[in-house]
């Protein structure tokens, strides 16, 4: 069975709030649905046929009425499009902005239909300290402003790609130990940057000893003419926390 519109919802979510003691009734200025139980705050609902941002707006909206604000919607099929009432991610924002989560699976029996998914409770998010120690330290080691914000399916510039880029020009015009690339400027970390190889460009071509591969060639061309006043800069910079490639 098929939720074919808002209203297919009410019922399920109406026989759902009952069965727990609540007053309920439809469209109460403007709110799909809304329950009182003595001398509770309300208990309203909005109902929608999928998750919206409409649909989260309104709930943001009725959050003035009441703090027991619940969004309902139907138990997504196979082929439903759009995001899920089932995604971490939706669950993530409706825990965020305090809204309640309903799912109602219009296949079942009468009473065992509305599965409730979170409740509407104050939300004060912990800062994760391991992705802010990241974040500024990425800050800090990036020289310069490479890239574009809002770009998508390009590489970026990160910091350690700014310090393969350092390493690959030193290389360019022959192999060199580790210990000369660091008298010659490179990066502090140049031993493990060469180790890891993440992007390709270099290779050993002897005991502490590396040259420069074709990818790393092309690695140069490719983003010298963004990085030619970046690389050129002060190899070492201040070190917050580790740097992703």
């Amino acid at each position: 069975m098929t939720v074919a519109a808002e209203s297919d919802l009410y019922a399920p979510v109406k026989a759902f709030l009952e069965a727990q003691g609540y007053d309920v009734k439809a469209e109460i200025h403007g709110c799909d649905l809304v329950a009182t139980r003595g001398a509770e705050p309300p208990v309203v609902v909005e109902l929608k046929k999928r998750f919206t941002l409409d649909l989260v707006l309104q709930g943001v909206d009725r959050l003035a009425i009441s703090d027991s604000v619940y969004l309902a919607v139907p138990q997504p099929g196979r082929k439903a499009t759009g995001p899920s009432p089932l995604d971490p991610d939706v669950k993530k924002l409706c825990r965020r902005l305090g809204l309640g989560l309903l799912m109602v699976d219009p296949g079942l029996a009468e009473g065992h239909r509305v599965a409730v998914l979170l409740d509407p409770l104050p939300y004060t998010p912990r800062k994760d300290r391991k992705r802010v120690h990241r974040l500024l330290g990425e800050h800090a080691r990036r020289v310069g402003d490479p890239n574009r914000g809002g770009s998508t399916r390009v590489a970026i510039v990160t910091a350690y790609r700014q310090d393969a880029l350092r390493i690959a020009r030193l290389l360019r015009a022959g192999p060199l130990s580790v210990a000369a690339l660091r008298q010659a400027g490179s990066p502090k970390d140049v031993g493990p940057i060469l180790q890891r190889n993440v992007y390709g460009w270099f290779e050993r071509v002897g005991r502490g000893t590396y040259g420069l591969t074709p990818a790393g060639v092309q690695g140069i061309e490719t983003f010298a003419p963004a990085l030619i006043e970046e690389v050129t800069g002060p190899a070492a910079t201040p070190m917050i926390g580790p740097s992703n490639p």
